[in-house]
């Protein structure tokens, strides 16, 4: 595992960006695992910008979404799926993408068809993360026991509260998701975890005591063998 500690949000949302932008120039037709929430958003700016001056081309590339609420339409603005064409695939000349379908009448079998679509492809290469404050990643909550593919995950409570301000109180909050599994995670060639500001600071701290726990998701990227974390200087502590 590598970590890089930059000084801005902004730092890192360009660094990462370089790693896109030199994956994709040296394999155009890319795998790429993408993530949704407040952390990416800066990237995904950051890459539309890189396209839009003709220093990125997506049109060979094809993408995973890590996660979407179950049940939850695709027009709905809080699924993951609206989030991702209104912050990048709508503004970029990308070639195909997925997310595991909020829509679908057996989850089961979309989980089985998402990961049978993933081998298809030939695998992730390149995956992005963020982190929750309780360790999660994708929708991996903190357990005892973890699924290796896709599945239909409860939320936990700290995740609802999290997501909470996206819904008014008149829209109801899902309390399900699909999520990619910790296997298909780890399966993917490089991956690349962003974690920014002061109030990720205490779980990043975790996951640099250099220990898996079995109660933090993210701890077992430690396994991987080219994962990079980059994080601001107040997700590092100050």
């Amino acid at each position: 595992m590598k970590k890089v500690v930059l000084d801005t949000y902004e730092e890192v949302c360009r660094a990462v960006a370089d790693i896109y932008t030199e994956q994709l120039t040296k394999k155009p037709d890319s795998i790429l695992g993408l993530a949704t929430g407040s952390t990416p958003v800066g990237l995904y700016e950051e890459l539309v910008r890189r396209h839009r001056a003709g220093e990125l081309d997506f049109s060979k590339a094809r993408s995973f979404n890590l996660d979407e609420y179950y049940p939850i339409s695709k027009s709905h603005p809080q699924s993951y799926d609206y989030f991702m064409r209104e912050n990048l695939f709508d503004k970029i000349n990308i070639g195909q993408y997925a997310l595991p379908n909020g829509e679908a009448g057996d989850p089961e079998a979309e989980c089985a068809g998402y990961d049978a679509a993933i081998e298809a492809a030939g695998g992730i290469d390149l995956m992005l993360l963020g982190i929750g404050h309780n360790g999660h990643i994708g929708f991996n909550e903190p357990s005892v026991s973890y699924s290796l593919g896709t599945y239909l995950v409860d939320l936990t409570e700290s995740s609802l509260k999290a997501n909470s301000r996206f819904f008014g109180p008149d829209t109801p909050q899902p309390t399900r998701a699909l999520t990619m599994g910790l296997g298909s995670i780890l399966n993917s060639r490089r991956i690349v975890l962003m974690i920014c500001g002061a109030s990720k600071a205490p779980i990043a701290g975790r996951l640099f005591e250099g220990k898996v726990h079995s109660d933090v998701p993210a701890s077992f990227l430690l396994l991987h063998p080219d994962t990079t974390i980059f994080l601001d200087k107040e997700a590092n502590g100050g």
